[in-house]
């Protein structure tokens, strides 16, 4: 990865970026008649991060050029301001949730905020005038570094991410025999 560190955390409100200039089209936003949610925010800054990641990338990328290779080479850059220590398998709290000591295991972005984010730049994508089957954050092999990431920092945390089933409730004709 060859990409100059000036992109700015994903936290940060850079609003130097025009998304005119990234999708080369305009595009109301959904939410310009009131104020911003704090997902549309939140997006935005997104939107604009990735945007700086891009104009700083050796040689720069166009929007239009970005593929799923583009994303993920974006994700692991991010992992340096990451904050969840994942353990490696040598190390002897690998498994344990609440290790009892510190370790010199590298701090990475968690799972979940991977994933969020992916979602918020691939809603962003679309809405500043990607289509939606050339999406590079709906790329497979997206998909498949954000499950082996999990699956990863699950078995490091010794905690799973098993999806939990819905609970059925009753009829309410049987809920009143019940009673």
């Amino acid at each position: 990865m060859d990409s100059t560190p000036e992109v700015e955390s994903l936290d940060s409100d850079n609003t130097s970026i025009n998304n005119n200039i990234l999708a080369g089209t305009s595009s109301p936003s959904a939410a310009s008649a009131s104020t911003p949610s704090r997902y549309e925010n939140q997006k935005r800054r997104d939107w604009n991060t990735f945007g700086q990641y891009l104009q700083n990338h050796r040689p720069p990328l166009s929007l239009p050029r970005c593929s799923g290779a583009h994303v993920l080479e974006f994700l692991r850059y991010l992992d340096q301001f990451g904050k969840t220590k994942v353990h490696t398998p040598v190390c002897p709290f690998y498994g344990h949730p609440n290790p009892p000591a510190p370790c010199p295991c590298p701090l990475r972005q968690a799972w979940g905020s991977l994933d969020a984010l992916v979602g918020r730049l691939r809603a962003a994508y679309e809405e500043n005038g990607g289509n939606s089957e050339t999406n590079p954050f709906g790329a497979r092999a997206v998909r498949l570094y954000l499950r082996e990431v999990r699956d990863l920092q699950s078995k490091a945390r010794g905690i799973s991410y098993e999806k939990k089933k819905k609970r059925k409730t009753p009829p309410p004709q049987q809920q009143q025999q019940q009673q």
